[in-house]
């Protein structure tokens, strides 16, 4: 992307043939780029033989439905894998049984490959780019590197689901305020996996302190209403209806689900296995323990008032795409367990570490540069899995200090990641950011910065 958007130096030897014809033609290279690496990506994962376990548990979860089966006393696969998604979840699993394995598993990579791009595509479009060259060849460009990425290759490795509630959640976030039913996208992610919810709580506090501002200069209640709350609000809905469709036609499922199986944090696996990307498997690793218990609940809480607090500043400050990945991040902490999979969220976490460094120039490009490649490398590296880490072993209760350090790459990137949004808002003062007007909740259209508008 950077080599297509920025004007390079004249070659003194003449023109490169290749350059030449990306210039022309940056969609049709991005294009056959994208074909290549994902041809690549599709090939070496055969050759790896992925055994797609979670898929096989959606299509299992999906024939106890059909079977009239008890979800949540159901075991699937050699590694006799429990259900432990909400039965909304289950009830939209029940097409893939209607395909044989070989075809639900090919469907299932190719429909994660879009996936890819439409997270690439809404990313780019939460950061406002690309601004010099067709938006498709940004997306394809930016989607060609990335799917590399450890938790894109676990994601479609698993045949996970992660990249769907990714890009319904960005979906939500990069509508304009014009639309009614922004939100939607966030209540139904969470009504698939509870963890989407905190961005529905993010809108939430960020509608109530600006409902404060309004209220304070003098408008009135209905002038208070803004686009945040009216976001939360249909999310909320969604995600309520979806709990509602659910009891409706699962009512022994759901109920044991709401009262028993949303509190068995233990039930998807080892706390301390190096997979557990969360605050909590980190600190089981590094306190040597299966259960952290009250030092996690401790961190996660605080890390979850740091994450939202800063989530809130940056909207209201007009830095979206700052405050949506910080949301992430905080979400992706203090979840019980955050697989290495959940973190598909790394695709706009690193494309908004690139467009700030595109937006800067000398020394601050560098710097930004450099965060930018070193997050790329960190999430490309599969750094997590240098150490010991059998399953059922505990070998990760005896880690080293360098151990530890490779075991918990998400965790601290994580962490760096609120540190930065922190120290943005703290350089910025009370200036607002080029995604926001002062003054108004949002952009009327997203992705074009008003033309006036502090950095």
């Amino acid at each position: 992307m950077t080599a297509l958007e920025l004007d390079a130096p004249t070659d003194p030897r003449g023109p490169h043939p290749g350059r030449g014809i990306i210039r022309r033609h940056p969609t049709r290279a991005a294009a056959l780029a994208c074909l290549v690496s994902f041809t690549a990506f599709w090939i070496v994962q055969r050759l790896a033989h992925v055994t797609m376990l979670d898929l096989m548990v959606y299509r299992a979860e999906g024939l106890t439905v059909r079977n009239g089966g008890a979800l949540y006393d159901m075991v699937a696969t050699s590694a006799h894998l429990p259900n432990t998604y909400p039965p909304f979840a289950a009830l939209l699993f029940t097409p893939l049984t209607l395909l044989d394995v070989p075809a639900m598993r090919a469907l299932a990579t190719a429909g994660n490959l879009l996936l890819l791009l439409a997270v690439v595509h809404l990313s780019l479009r939460l950061v406002g780019r690309p601004r010099h060259l067709p938006g498709p060849a940004a997306t394809l460009a930016v989607s060609a590197l990335l799917v590399w990425c450890e938790p894109v290759w676990t994601t479609l490795r698993y045949g996970q689901i992660n990249l769907l509630l990714a890009a319904l959640v960005l979906w939500d976030l990069t509508r304009k305020d014009t639309q009614r039913l922004a939100g939607i996208g966030i209540g139904v992610a969470a009504g698939l996996k509870l963890t989407p919810a905190l961005f529905a709580v993010f809108l939430a506090l960020a509608g109530a302190v600006r409902a404060g501002q309004l209220l304070r200069s003098g408008a009135g209640g209905r002038g208070a209403w803004n686009v945040w709350l009216r976001q939360a609000s249909v999310a909320t809905a969604a995600f309520l209806g979806s709990a509602l469709l659910s009891a409706l036609v699962l009512p022994r499922d759901s109920h044991r689900f709401w009262t028993e199986i949303v509190f068995a944090a233990d039930r998807v696996g080892e706390v301390e296995i190096t997979a557990n990307q969360s605050l909590r498997g980190a600190l089981a690793r590094l306190l040597h323990t299966h259960d952290p218990d009250i030092t996690w609940i401790v961190v996660a809480g605080l890390t979850a008032a740091l994450g939202l607090t800063l989530a809130v500043r940056s909207l209201l400050r007009g830095r979206r795409a700052w405050a949506a990945m910080a949301c992430a991040a905080t979400a992706l902490l203090v979840s019980p367990v955050s697989w290495s999979h959940h973190w598909v969220w790394c695709v706009p976490m690193v494309i908004l570490l690139g467009s700030e460094a595109l937006r800067r120039t000398g020394t601050a490009a560098r710097r930004w540069w450099a965060a930018t490649l070193a997050l790329g490398l960190l999430f490309g590296s599969f750094a997590l899995w240098w150490v010991p880490h059998r399953w059922h072993q505990h070998e990760e209760l005896q880690q080293n200090g360098v151990q530890m350090l490779l075991s918990d790459v998400y965790p601290i990137a994580g962490l760096a990641l609120l540190a930065l949004t922190g120290a943005r808002l703290r350089r910025s003062g009370g200036r607002p950011g080029r995604d926001s007007a002062p003054g108004r909740p949002m952009p009327a259209v997203v992705g074009e910065p008003p033309a006036r508008a502090a950095d």
